[in-house]
């Protein structure tokens, strides 16, 4: 009996102690992008998702051989782009954008978009804080993944 319920107690204890501990489920830019490999493509919107924790951009970009890749930029929240300016209406199939950002590690299509230029020369930062953030996006002594 004495053992069942030392066991019984060690187990609340650690399920307490876990709990207690913070969880993170945020990735850091650095984990997936890399603030030495800047990306700038002009295209075509071909989807917005405005998904949680991240909204994806993709578009298809014209290379200069005719080609067409499809890229996907991953975008800052639902919630801090509507902020910033950006609508559902905002970025529909076919609209003609600028994109700039950093691209995978591991060499994908895909990148962390930065900057949103639209053809009439309105911007829109389009990711969250962290590298390419603005200043007043920062977090002093956490992006230190910050280009300089």
């Amino acid at each position: 009996m004495r053992v069942k319920l030392a066991v019984g107690i060690a187990g609340i204890v650690l399920c307490l102690a876990a709990a207690a501990v913070p969880v993170v489920a945020h990735h850091a830019f650095a984990a997936e992008f890399d603030a030495n490999k800047p990306v700038e493509f002009t295209g075509t919107v071909t989807k917005m998702e405005w998904l949680n924790p991240h909204v994806w951009l993709h578009m298809d970009v014209k290379k200069p051989d005719g080609t067409t890749e499809s890229w996907a930029f991953e975008a800052g929240t639902p919630n801090v782009l509507f902020r910033r300016g950006f609508t559902k209406a905002s970025l529909l199939p076919g609209t003609q954008v600028k994109v700039e950002g950093y691209q995978a590690k591991d060499g994908t299509r895909r990148a962390n978009g930065r900057d949103l230029t639209f053809t009439d020369g309105k911007k829109l930062f389009m990711g969250s804080s962290g590298t390419g953030a603005p200043y007043e996006l920062a977090r002093p002594g956490v992006d230190t993944d910050r280009p300089r």
